[in-house]
């Protein structure tokens, strides 16, 4: 059996408070799984962020929990949950969050820093990480000198340098043609993916839908509907 990455229970998120109290989230409940490509789809203002925010530890939910690795996340002390974020997720924002006066190497290896690794050591492993996503010769380089796709694969060598078990993209191809979107996924999806990490996905780019295991679907701060994905062809 899979084992159980993410378990969300009874997600409840609202913002404001009497007359204009709006409901994000609305009592979701679902699992993800390790060595598993989840997608979340809905339209604009459904809860998709909201939610990928309360399962990453980023927002605190209103009511229910959040099991991550056997960890009750929002059972944690700030300090904690801080850690968390830091080690056990990686999250990929939808228009990457790359420090523009670092250069490439130096943005992916801002995780490794955060943890206190040695300046050299993290610099060495950012370049291993930027030769995974295929971007050795532009480790010198500052952001905006690299395409969007290429922007879009630091962020992915910076989320994964860091060894995260939960990987999480908030809108991947937003940003990207459709041939540069379906090249990224197809790279998440080969090369990052793997038995002992789970990854999440929330998009509305019906272009990239084959590649993913499953698809839930949400609208209205709730889970309308899950399905299985339809098989890639290599």
């Amino acid at each position: 059996m899979t084992a159980t990455a993410v378990k969300a229970m009874g997600l409840v998120k609202w913002f404001g408070e009497g007359d204009v109290k709006t409901y994000a989230v609305r009592d979701v409940s679902f699992e993800a799984y390790f060595g598993e490509m989840l997608y979340i789809v809905g339209p604009s203002g459904s809860g998709k962020t909201t939610l990928l925010s309360m399962i990453s530890g980023i927002l605190r939910p209103d009511d229910g929990s959040v099991l991550v690795d056997n960890k009750m996340i929002w059972s944690l002390s700030n300090d904690q949950i801080a850690d968390f974020r830091l080690k056990s997720v990686g999250f990929v924002f939808q228009d990457y969050h790359l420090f523009p006066r670092l250069t490439t190497a130096e943005n992916v290896a801002i995780p490794l820093i955060l943890r206190r690794e040695n300046w050299d050591n993290a610099i060495k492993t950012a370049k291993e990480y930027l030769e995974i996503v295929g971007l050795k010769e532009r480790a010198e380089l500052t952001p905006r000198k690299l395409s969007g796709g290429e922007q879009q694969r630091v962020a992915i060598a910076r989320a994964i340098a860091g060894r995260p078990d939960i990987l999480i993209f908030d809108e991947p191809t937003a940003s990207l043609d459709g041939d540069t979107g379906r090249k990224i996924v197809d790279f998440i999806k080969k090369d990052v993916l793997n038995d002992r990490r789970c990854i999440i996905i929330v998009t509305h780019d019906g272009r990239i839908y084959e590649y993913a295991d499953r698809i839930m679907q949400m609208e209205d701060g709730r889970i309308s509907g899950t399905e299985q994905g339809a098989p890639h062809e290599e």
